[in-house]
């Protein structure tokens, strides 16, 4: 493929997944510390996180713009604009609860966008033999700039007036976005989607028909390699007796380290095995991992094990899960944006229901019955998925529908 010889390398194109991981950062860490520096209770601090966060897994809905009328980059600029803007208001108005909650919803809802359009932008333009490693990228980029946030944070918000450090912060998520101009973006090709989008939307919906896109759809909405403890963990310090020292010590920095070493193991992994069989096989290992926590002393040092392992394991399913939505996304495809935008939404929808049953768990037996419940599911989810992918191969699919160039824009 000739566009190959003028593209940067792998691991710059995939720094551009580094808003997202900044905005995620700020949205799961840096808004419940400002709230609660402002005395919000910590219930309506819970529920006002949930609520900005929830785009993570509704925001496929209106996916398909990304694919239509505009160039994909268009759209990253765009909405990567609109995430910056949202971070600067809410860091000046972090007092005003129902103000966070207005502005930073949709700020995370166009840091999703963001991300499902350069995944699409990204994923079209590379060959199949570099899905692994752009998954990888991606992965690092979006757990580094979480870390980096973390701590950018900490320095600008203690030390500077409330405007200048809301500035910094969202000129922070602007400044990965200079990557774009080593990217080369190709000319617009097809109509706009405008003049046809009732056939748009039926070729969508053929292509998500398609086997190997019901497949990933099916690894990525059943909790295979979820890891939904990492959210739990930090709730449970009392149960190990750590101090709130070593919980900020190994959630923080710790958690990004092993996501980063997580993400790296990929590499092995990818050029050896298919991803598909990768994906279950850590959520297999994964689940071990957590029962074998049992047999360890709820001892400080066992906290830092455990939330450092699901980090791990969750880092690495996440880099897998990236890999596996570009090889489905293919080179030059139409689709790209919605597809990365749907695939990396169905990865969101097990953390939040899985966190829901590790708590039920929690309640029924302590720990144990939250990792009990954690392990038992993510087993019964990779077997069941096993079966399937094994009955499929036995399967022909039927052809394929050729699907019409009308959407194709520049990137």
């Amino acid at each position: 493929m000739q566009k190959a010889r003028h593209l940067p390398p792998t691991w710059l194109m995939g720094l551009t997944n580094a808003p997202f991981g900044l905005t995620g950062g700020f949205c799961a860490v840096i808004i419940p510390q400002l709230l609660a520096q402002h005395g919000i209770p910590a219930g309506h601090i819970a529920a006002i996180a949930a609520a900005i966060l929830s785009p993570g897994f509704w925001i496929f809905g209106i996916s398909p713009l990304l694919d239509s009328w505009l160039s994909r980059r268009t759209y990253a600029l765009i909405f990567g604009s609109l995430t910056a803007v949202a971070v600067a208001l809410t860091v000046v108005n972090a007092g005003r609860p129902g103000l966070v909650e207005a502005v930073m919803l949709p700020g995370f809802a166009a840091a999703m966008l963001y991300q499902g359009a350069v995944g699409g932008w990204m994923g079209s333009l590379i060959d199949k033999q570099e899905d692994s490693r752009l998954g990888i990228w991606f992965s690092i980029s979006n757990l580094g700039a979480g870390g980096v946030m973390m701590v950018l944070a900490g320095q600008v918000i203690s030390r500077l007036t409330t405007t200048l450090a809301g500035i910094i912060m969202g000129a922070a998520i602007l400044v990965p976005m200079l990557i774009f101009l080593a990217i080369p973006s190709p000319p617009t090709k097809r109509r706009p989607a405008r003049d046809c989008f009732g056939q748009f939307n039926r070729e969508l919906l053929s292509l998500l028909k398609q086997r190997q896109v019901v497949l990933a759809l099916a690894l990525f909405l059943l909790p295979a390699a979820s890891f939904a403890l990492t959210n739990v963990l930090g709730g449970t310090d009392s149960d190990f007796f750590a101090s709130e020292r070593t919980v900020s010590l190994f959630a923080g920095v710790g958690s990004s380290a092993a996501g980063i070493a997580g993400s790296f193991l990929l590499f092995p992994l990818g050029r050896r095995f298919p991803l598909r069989p990768v994906y279950l096989a850590i959520g297999v290992g994964g689940a071990i991992f957590t029962q074998s926590l049992l047999a360890l002393p709820r001892a400080p040092w066992t906290f830092g094990i455990a939330i450092t392992g699901e980090n791990l394991f969750q880092a690495l399913a996440f880099a897998t899960a990236n890999a596996i939505a570009f090889e489905v996304i293919g080179p030059d495809n139409p689709f790209a944006a919605t597809l990365f935008t749907v695939l990396l939404a169905a990865t969101n929808l097990p953390i939040t229901y899985m966190q829901f049953l590790d708590g039920r768990g929690y309640d029924w037996h302590g720990l144990t019955g939250a990792f009990l419940t954690d392990a038992a599911i993510s087993i019964a989810a990779c077997l069941s998925l096993a079966w399937i992918i094994s009955r499929w191969r036995l399967t022909p699919e039927p052809a394929a529908q050729s699907l019409s160039p009308i959407v194709e824009t520049a990137d």
